[in-house]
């Protein structure tokens, strides 16, 4: 039996919309599954299928924030922390 220890986390790592964007297409497509696109690229089938409803999000088809919608919250975040820390 394979020793039960935790696996090293993987580094995070970051890319373009335009890659999610084709990962997301071929998994509207249909031709292979989440998992076996993710296998076939090195990515986790996590993060794929986060990136296939944030998608669905944006067209529309899904409720829930919108990628502009989570970027704005963000900067308004960042914004809040460092007004917080001025005073």
């Amino acid at each position: 039996m394979e020793s039960m220890g935790k696996k090293k986390p993987r580094p995070r790592r970051s890319f373009t919309p335009e890659f999610k964007a084709e990962i997301v297409e071929l998994c509207r497509r249909g031709d292979r599954s989440v998992g076996q696109i993710a296998k076939d690229f090195d990515l986790t089938e996590t993060a794929v299928r986060d990136w296939v409803k944030q998608a669905e999000v944006d067209a529309g088809e899904r409720d829930g924030l919108t990628s502009s919608e989570r970027e704005e919250l963000a900067a308004l975040r960042r914004e809040n922390r460092r007004t917080r820390k001025a005073h």
